[in-house]
C-alpha cells in the first residue's frame, strides 16, 4: 500500500525557468507604461536642470523661486510612481499633464519647452497605455478573422 495520493500530480523534474537579466527587464516593463513614466521623469529632471543653470535667462517667480522647485520636483514623483505603481497611472498622468503645464508660468517656460513637451507626451503615453493587451501580430490575427466571418453570409453563401 502506498502514501502517495493517486490525485496529486506529479512534480516536475526541473524547476520552471526564470528569466534574468535583458529578459526579466523587458517582461517588467511590458507590464507598466515605461516610456510614459520615464519621458515624465526625465522632463521633470529636465526642468529642475533648468532651475539651476547659470543662464542670466533664468526667471525667479514667488517666494524666491519656491513654485520653479516643487513644481518639477513633484513632476519626478509623478513619473517614478507611474513606472513603480501603474495601477494609479490615470492619476497620476493627469496630474503630470497638469504640472507640466504649470511649468510653463513658475519654471522658465517648461525647461525652455524641451520639458513641457516631454511631460505632456510621456503623461499622454501614461494616460493611454492599457495592460494585459496582446500583441498586436496576434490582434491582427484576431480581427482578420472577425472580418472574415462577418463577410460571409450566415445563410450558407447562396445568392439570389
Amino acid at each position: 500500500m502506498t502514501d502517495a495520493a493517486p490525485d496529486l500530480p506529479p512534480e516536475p523534474s526541473s524547476p520552471p525557468p526564470t528569466l534574468t537579466g535583458a529578459g526579466a527587464f523587458a517582461a517588467w516593463r511590458g507590464r507598466r507604461p515605461f516610456w510614459g513614466g520615464l519621458l515624465v521623469t526625465l522632463a521633470g529632471a529636465e526642468i529642475l536642470f533648468t532651475e539651476r543653470a547659470p543662464l542670466p535667462v533664468v526667471l525667479r517667480i514667488g517666494m524666491m523661486g519656491l513654485a520653479g522647485y516643487l513644481v518639477p520636483t513633484v513632476l519626478v514623483l509623478c513619473g517614478l510612481l507611474i513606472l513603480f505603481n501603474p495601477a494609479q497611472r490615470l492619476f497620476y498622468s493627469i496630474l503630470a499633464v497638469l504640472l507640466t503645464l504649470g511649468t510653463w508660468i513658475t519654471s522658465n517656460l517648461g525647461g525652455f519647452l524641451l520639458g513641457l513637451l516631454l511631460g505632456l507626451i510621456g503623461s499622454s503615453l501614461s494616460f493611454g497605455w492599457l495592460p494585459d493587451q496582446p500583441d498586436r501580430p496576434a490582434r491582427r490575427g484576431l480581427l482578420r478573422r472577425r472580418r472574415d466571418r462577418s463577410a460571409t453570409p450566415a445563410y450558407g453563401g447562396l445568392r439570389h
